[in-house]
């Protein structure tokens, strides 16, 4: 009827952890979005998801029923994929911070990003924008190099390394500190950082990267100690755990994460400590720095709210590269 108010934006919240409390209590900010159930494993567990209520189910069904947008905050692989393909099809927009179904699941979530029907800002670097520039202002240069920060943990625990601390005690610090999860191994070995990788390098430079290329070249920080840490210091340099995107000589782009000792004026040293950073190296752009909060609940609530506005508003998500970019070692 003509003068009635416009219909809020029903947003459907797949996990009410950490993060997905405090993108409920940023949600509030908004009064056109509402937020019509969350998904939760226990539902008598007490949170705080703000001034507005907010029901609580553990049936996805329910969350997923009615909504214009569904957020996906579980972890995993298999099952959250599996729930964005029924969002997908019942027609909603899709936002998501999981690294681990990007990466691994392109072949389901591969035509949703292309489609433009993802927002996944949160999925690398928490609040920090990366995805946007990788996606949008940064495609006016041709990638020459690309090293980041990609995984918090790991820049607290080479601190405490160089602090003299032995690399178990550094674990259970950063565990008792909420830093590492009781199973540390995706932050330690590596893996989380690879994924990021994965996501970006599909943005800026192979579209069709498989995981199963990059997880071959990932080397964590476990089995580095103070001694080798505090060397590398006392000779002017630092240790980082680098994500790197580097032409592979033949054309084309090769893959790494690993512990790597750079100059203490790298932009990896002066930006990167216990912080998100990334350095992209383009023909045209020359070198630019990003830097900022990597992790932490309400920086990724952050990015994930701005995703949710711009599918409210019926902007399209981030999409990968239209095809593969050449090297720097092949002629244009």
């Amino acid at each position: 009827m003509l003068g009635e108010p416009p219909r809020p934006v029903r947003v459907g919240v797949l996990g009410a952890g950490t993060v997905g409390a405090a993108l409920l209590r940023l949600m509030a900010r908004h009064p056109h979005l509402e937020a019509t159930a969350a998904l939760v494993r226990d539902p008598d567990r007490p949170r705080d998801l703000g001034p507005r209520p907010v029901r609580v189910t553990t049936d996805p069904d329910v969350v997923l029923d009615g909504a214009d947008v569904v957020v996906e905050l579980l972890g995993g692989v298999d099952r959250p994929t599996e729930l964005m393909a029924a969002a997908a099809a019942r027609g909603a927009r899709l936002v998501t911070a999981n690294k681990a179904a990007l990466a691994e699941r392109w072949d389901v979530w591969g035509p949703w990003v292309r489609a433009g029907r993802v927002g996944l800002e949160a999925a690398v670097m928490a609040g920090t924008p990366v995805v946007g520039p990788l996606a949008g202002a940064l495609r006016g240069s041709r990638l020459r190099s690309l090293e980041a920060l990609l995984n918090g943990t790991c820049g607290y625990l080479i601190g405490r390394l160089e602090a003299g601390v032995a690399f178990d005690d550094a674990v259970a610090e950063a565990q008792r500190l909420g830093y590492a999860e009781a199973d540390p191994a995706l932050d330690v070995d590596g893996i989380d950082a690879a994924h990021k990788l994965t996501v970006i390098a599909r943005l800026c430079a192979d579209p069709d990267l498989a995981w199963s290329d990059v997880r071959p070249t990932v080397r964590g920080v476990r089995g580095l100690t103070p001694d080798a840490v505090r060397a590398e210091v006392a000779a002017g340099r630092r240790v980082r755990l680098v994500a790197a995107l580097e032409p592979d000589g033949a054309g084309g782009w090769r893959t790494s994460v690993e512990p790597r000792s750079v100059p203490a004026d790298h932009p990896l040293a002066l930006l990167g400590d216990g912080r998100g950073a990334l350095v992209y190296r383009g023909d045209a752009v020359g070198e630019v720095w990003i830097a900022g909060p990597g992790a932490g609940a309400e920086a990724t609530a952050s990015a994930v709210l701005g995703d949710v506005l711009d599918a409210a508003a019926g902007r399209p998500g981030p999409t990968p590269i239209a095809e593969r970019v050449w090297s720097a070692t092949t002629p244009s």
